[in-house]
């Protein structure tokens, strides 16, 4: 069974281990391009591991690496010698190999003879395929039991396995070689100084069908078509000018991950959604692929749009325990492999998450206050209201006002925030939270939803569902800060467990509630003073638990472990509410710990104090690149310009709050409204240009959205 409640127990892929991915297909290899067995390594398509093993050597002995180069997110290209000498002195062979994934893996291998004779060598490649799911990649679990089979037509190695009423299969096309078993051997001789090149592709099959293209991959179309997508997202991509340099190279690296990880559907080629992240989350998550495209606005506000469609798409019709399928639900995952469709009914797609329904209409008001393809836009307010339609009756299971999960299945997520470990919800003691459980950001994204429905309404000039919707909305904030609030501690619980008594744990989950605006203003003060205190500010990041809770653990999943992405919104949140410098601190902090990690933040990593340890630590099993942590300086950086389009009211909020010493500030072809626009700040000025003429430039903060609505309704 699929394992969503257990812990990553892969192991590691080893040190300098190289990811290319290109939609949902991935590669994950050592050093040396090698994908060794019982590693996480392989290459994976469709949620399935294709190859497992796919190990080079010269006259049996393996390379040795010398270096490895990410050219495009697709492509890698990695070159070795074989270790130790010959008569004495050093090899004369230079191995380089380039390999792409796509709708399958091409390698192409060239040898360089660096001798003044000719050399004969045996070039082998051990091939093997264990069609794992990738569960149990992740989990380190044995692939499921079925029959396989090796076999050989022509200059094709065929690898087969029946197992779950399926076949597997993957051809490996090597022309010239030998073939033995799962080796695949050449004996080339190089002339004096000359080379040797050779092509080797591996395409998966289900079924007798190529996977992902019945075109033979490898050939200029696709590679020519992966290329343009990418050149086209660099084209259309913001400038930044920035006097530090690090943090340039922080916003750079983004936008290329980000570009990496979009998923593009053939049923709707105008749509674009983002996968969760590399390696094991490449896929739609909704919750994950929200998030991810809302704090990426300021790069590609379509991508936004591309990922409220598909999962608009995608939205519950019928309720369905083993799926936790409901009428208006939003989708936590779509998986492909085999073992998660057996688990799930032959279904593919997992629905078991409280957050993503109340976030996509939240998310579809943000985005309709962007001005972006109004007619597209209104077309989703039947989704959003289907998803309202599911808070009122599913979520709130009990009919309190707040929204509670409890999964109905036992192979369903536990724990169904974006802290989905089983261990996440803990009391200050450490004992577990036991459900129905009502999280404290469930219920600021509620509101957020509830306030995002009544501002679009209203811009509708409907002012009957905008009344309903701000009335929900006060009532939800009212019961919150009265059943959320521990006014001993100064803090927001963590949960309502289902006793409703308050789970009383210092979590940075607060954080997001001042981000929606639901936390009242006389207790703001009391929270930014807990989460900038020492016990949740590592000095790079907010940890997920305080230090002095009892189930805290610096290098767990999340007890206490720092996700940039968490902190990114704790850090708006404290900016929302005027917590300038702590905002600031937390934004300098992460774009520090950015550069210690070469300018790409990772997926999470270890809650350890900076005071004691001067550098960043790694979380072994951390997702990179991945698409929150990715998106997380980008939606810093908007944070820190405090910009905030209003566009049905005809109105942009901008009011930079730079950290001292940030410096020169420009960036150029920022996508707004159909226009691009340049922003440059400067110690004396602060220019915007491109702004169209029907926008009114207000250089303050926002206001928080129920005065916004209250604004809106003046108008």
């Amino acid at each position: 069974m699929p394992g969503w409640n257990a812990d990553n127990a892969a192991g590691s892929a080893g040190a300098g281990a190289v990811t290319v991915l290109d939609g949902s297909s991935f590669c994950l290899t050592a050093a040396n391009g090698d994908m060794a067995s019982g590693s996480p390594h392989g290459a994976f398509f469709h949620d399935t591991r294709y190859i497992s093993a796919w190990n080079l050597s010269v006259d049996d002995v393996p390379l040795e690496a010398l270096a490895a180069t990410v050219v495009e997110p697709f492509e890698a290209l990695f070159i070795g010698r074989v270790s130790g000498q010959v008569e004495g002195v050093d090899t004369p062979l230079l191995i380089e190999r380039k390999r792409t994934i796509g709708a399958g893996l091409s390698e192409t291998i060239t040898v360089e003879n660096h001798r003044a004779v000719p050399i004969t060598f045996r070039l082998g490649v051990a091939v093997e395929s264990d069609f794992a799911d990738l569960f149990e990649v992740k989990e380190g679990r044995p692939a499921s039991a079925g029959n396989y089979h090796v076999r050989l037509e022509h200059d094709t190695l065929l690898l087969e396995r029946m197992g779950s009423g399926r076949r597997h299969g993957l051809a490996v096309r090597a022309p010239g070689a030998a073939f033995d078993g799962h080796q695949l051997t050449f004996i080339p001789t190089i002339p004096a100084h000359g080379q040797w090149i050779q092509t080797l592709t591996a395409t998966p099959f289900l079924d007798g069908e190529a996977l992902v293209s019945t075109v033979e991959y490898g050939t200029a179309g696709i590679s020519s078509e992966a290329h343009q997508r990418l050149l086209s997202w660099r084209m259309s991509m913001p400038i930044p000018d920035l006097a530090d340099a690090s943090v340039r190279r922080t916003i750079l690296r983004s936008q290329e991950d980000l570009g990496s990880l979009r998923i593009f559907d053939p049923d709707h080629p105008e749509r674009v959604v983002v996968a969760a992240g590399a390696p094991w989350f490449m896929a739609l998550f909704g919750r994950d692929s929200l998030l991810s495209s809302l704090m990426s606005l300021l790069l590609d506000p379509t991508l936004a749009l591309g990922t409220l469609q598909t999962l608009a798409d995608h939205q519950g019709k019928v309720v369905n325990p083993a799926t936790e399928e409901e009428p208006g639900r939003i989708l936590h995952e779509v998986r492909l492999g085999t073992t998660t469709e057996a688990v799930l009914g032959g279904h593919s797609i997992y629905y078991g998450t409280a957050d993503a329904t109340p976030l996509f209409v939240a998310f579809l008001g943000e985005l309709g206050r962007w001005g972006l393809e109004a007619d597209a836009v209104h077309a989703l307010l039947p989704a959003a209201d289907r998803a309202l339609a599911w808070i009122e009756n599913y979520g709130d299971r009990d009919g309190d006002g707040f929204v509670e999960y409890q999964r109905h299945t036992k192979h369903g997520l536990i724990n169904q925030g974006w802290k989905d470990s089983w261990d996440a919800i803990t009391f200050a003691d450490g004992s577990l939270a036991q459900g129905p459980i009502a999280l404290s950001e469930v219920q600021a994204y509620t509101y957020g939803a509830y306030v995002g429905r009544a501002l679009m309404a209203l811009n509708d000039g409907d002012n009957e569902i905008a009344d309903y919707w701000t009335a929900k909305a006060v009532q939800l904030k009212e019961a919150f800060n009265e059943r959320f609030w521990l006014p001993e501690r100064g803090y927001y619980a963590i949960a309502l467990d289902g006793d409703k008594r308050p789970v009383d744990a210092l979590a940075s989950n607060m954080g997001h509630c001042l981000w929606l605006g639901i936390v009242d203003t006389d207790k703001a003060p009391q929270v930014a003073e807990r989460l900038i205190s020492p016990e949740m500010f590592t000095g790079w990041g907010i940890r997920t638990l305080a230090s002095n809770m009892g189930a805290y653990n610096p290098l767990s999943y999340h007890n206490g472990s720092v996700w940039p992405h968490d902190s990114t919104l704790v850090a708006h949140g404290l900016m929302r509410y005027g917590f300038i410098e702590e905002a600031q601190s937390i934004a300098y902090g992460l774009f520090q710990a950015a550069d210690y990690f070469g300018g790409r933040l990772p997926e999470l990593f270890c809650g350890l104090d900076r005071a004691r340890f001067p550098t960043p630590v790694p979380y072994p099993a951390a997702c990179s690149p991945q698409a929150w942590a990715s998106a997380a300086p980008i939606h810093l950086i908007r944070m820190l310009l405090r910009f905030d389009p209003a566009l049905p009211w005809n109105e942009l909020w901008l009011a930079p709050a730079l950290p001292p010493g940030f410096g020169q500030f420009r960036i150029d072809n920022i996508p707004f409204a159909g226009h691009r626009l340049t922003i440059d700040i400067t110690q004396r000025s602060i220019t915007v240009d491109g702004l169209p003429e029907t926008i009114n430039l207000r250089r303050e903060a926002r206001p928080a959205l129920r005065e916004l609505l209250n604004l809106s309704r003046a108008k």
